[in-house]
């Protein structure tokens, strides 16, 4: 989207009141002096050609009213992703919990390896993935995901686990979590950090994840959340309020807001499938659309012009830094994320459930249609053991299994069966 202030402006010779070329303004030797023979005489030389000796004039300096940084940030947050994704995966070592599921249960290991089996496991060994119908996005199991730092609003609430608020936006449940995750930062953060800086794109990212993981837990108790999905949806939500505070530097305003309202419809309208937790995408979104109006402010164009201006050229009218409305919604802007964030976080450490309080507020991150469910199935198992017998009952599905153990106090080796048995 072009601005104003992409335009290159060419400062004044005052002396000369010339453009900036080579030497305005300086009196020529005699020597070099020439008269003027009226139009259509060119001289001795000849039309087109200049003096041997004289350099070229240099070109007048281009002026920039915003910096261009060089994005070394997102990049970074890029790779340490991916890092975290690997070496959860490698944590998560399918096969050896599918042996250990095995050997616990007497006579049918290899039918328990092969129930819950991992895929790919000549080729990735131990990084081999969870069965397609444990984790359909290509990944590790859930128990792992908890291991590493999801968010699980339960283990915030009652064992004050508050940095799962922080660690949940930089993991992912899958292959291709990640990678839409991750070409989706590309596009979008690459350019708002070249415009902006690291400083503000990073305190934005963060902040705009931590909203997206206050609003799941607030309204998705029951579920365990990952993924970097608030934090993008912050700083889609950012663009948006940047074009706003920043209307008068924009050329094409109008194309503009609606190619950026029509790209958050369509992504915020993904969220109402199953399976995807819309409300991490709403928080991160909201948190971002404020914080654009508070990191994202620029000068009004006539400041800019006004201060670079060369050295006693009359500029009129002084302009002011910021407009009035600029001002006017960040200070908004900053009353909704202070008091948005206390009032959330002493609701969710209070163990406040805001989806018990609100009736229709579950359609807002999944509509159910007669292709699909809304209903999450939960890994929670009912069981009673009686000495190696072991009856399980999922919850969520209502599913029954009988397993003789060989080893009755492996409670890893139940979990598995239990996740194998609610698939």
């Amino acid at each position: 989207m072009p601005r104003r202030g992409e335009t290159a402006v060419v400062p004044i010779d005052m002396a000369s009141g010339e453009r900036g070329g080579g030497g305005g303004g300086q009196e020529q030797p005699k020597g070099e002096r020439r008269r003027s023979h009226g139009p259509g005489h060119h001289g001795r030389d000849g039309p087109g050609r200049q003096h041997r000796g004289r350099p070229p004039p240099p070109p007048p300096p281009v002026f920039r009213p915003f910096r261009r940084w060089f994005p070394f940030l997102v990049p970074l947050f890029i790779v340490a992703n991916v890092v975290l994704f690997v070496l959860t995966m490698y944590v998560n070592d399918c096969p050896a919990h599918a042996l250990a599921t095995g050997a616990a249960i007497g006579g049918s290991v290899g039918e328990s390896a092969t129930a819950q089996g991992c895929v790919l496991v000549p080729e990735l060994g131990r990084f081999a993935f969870q069965s397609f119908k444990e984790n359909p996005l290509v990944g590790p199991s859930s128990a792992t995901l908890l291991k590493m730092g999801a968010l699980e609003t339960s283990k915030v609430t009652k064992d004050h686990e508050g940095w799962r608020l922080i660690t949940c936006i930089w993991l992912h449940a899958g292959v291709i979590h990640i990678l839409a995750n991750m070409l989706s930062l590309v596009m979008i953060g690459i350019r708002l950090e070249k415009e902006f800086g690291f400083m503000r794109i990073g305190t934005l990212y963060v902040i705009s994840g931590v909203g997206g993981s206050l609003l799941s837990s607030l309204f998705m108790a029951s579920n365990i959340s990952v993924g970097a999905s608030g934090a993008l949806f912050g700083l889609l939500g950012s663009m948006l309020s940047e074009l706003i505070t920043n209307w008068t530097i924009y050329e094409n305003k109008i194309a503009a807001l609606l190619t950026l309202v029509v790209i958050i419809v369509i992504n915020l309208a993904v969220g109402i499938l199953p399976h995807v937790d819309n409300f991490a995408h709403l928080g991160g979104f909201t948190s971002g659309f404020c914080l654009g109006f508070v990191l994202l402010m620029r000068p009004q164009f006539g400041y800019i012009n006004q201060k670079n201006s060369p050295l006693g050229y009359p500029m009129g009218v002084t302009k002011r830094k910021f407009k009035i409305y600029q001002i006017i919604l960040f200070v908004i802007a900053t009353v909704i994320v202070i008091s948005g964030f206390t009032v959330g976080l002493v609701l969710l450490f209070q163990g406040f459930n805001a989806s018990e309080h609100c009736s229709w507020c579950h359609y807002l991150s999944c509509v159910p249609t007669s292709k699909w469910s809304c209903n999450t199935p939960n890994n929670f198992c009912m069981s009673s053991q009686l000495g190696n017998q072991l009856n399980l009952t999922c919850e969520s599905t209502g599913k029954t299994a009988t397993y003789v153990l060989n080893n009755p106090n492996n409670t890893e080796a139940i979990k598995h069966l239990c996740v194998g048995l609610c698939s």
